[in-house]
């Protein structure tokens, strides 16, 4: 997780949520500064789970992107996310985007469903409010789809091939000033 720790981000779902993904194998890497309480909070996550939680309290744009490049996942729990760009890099990288479905976060990652799978559409992972328990059932999904290699290649593969350019914004924009 890569972000400013404020409950807007869903720092407090994730903190809620580290015991999950320690007891089912996971690791997190978390970079970030912002609210004392979650400082602290995360620090004490790191210090109860040294050899799975890692934590540094600051910002540094080029680690930011070292860790999300290097992840299998990306967390961007946010309550409210206008835009986003976490997930895009995400998806840039093939680090699959585990996101809540809001904002510009939910017009970028398409959820791993069995349909959405099928369709080889799926990009990430999505879940719809901001519970501890929703964002567990996700993180659930995301360990059971990274039991599947195939599966779970295919998802990288989908995410890696999304187009969020300029150059291709333009080129939409273009064609519809063109009906008008």
């Amino acid at each position: 997780m890569v972000t400013r720790l404020t409950e807007q981000k869903g720092v407090d779902l994730l903190t809620e949520s580290a015991d999950e993904i320690v007891k089912q194998g996971g690791q997190l890497s978390i970079l970030g500064a912002g609210a004392a309480h979650l400082e602290e909070a995360i620090r004490q996550l790191s210090a109860t789970y040294p050899q799975n939680i890692a934590v540094k309290i600051g910002y540094d744009e080029t680690l930011s992107h070292l860790m999300i490049a290097g992840g299998d996942v990306i967390l961007v729990p946010s309550r409210f996310e206008p835009c986003g760009l976490t997930q895009l890099y995400g998806l840039q990288y093939g680090t699959l985007p585990l996101v809540r479905k809001t904002g510009g976060l939910a017009d970028t990652v398409v959820n791993s469903s069995l349909e959405n799978i099928k369709a080889h559409t799926a990009t990430g992972f999505t879940f719809d409010h901001a519970d501890s328990m929703e964002l567990r059932r996700c993180i659930q999904e995301a360990f059971a789809l990274w039991q599947e290699p195939r599966i779970w290649a295919m998802v990288r593969s989908n995410a890696m091939e999304q187009d969020f350019s300029w150059h291709k914004a333009a080129k939409e924009y273009f064609s519809l000033y063109q009906c008008l």
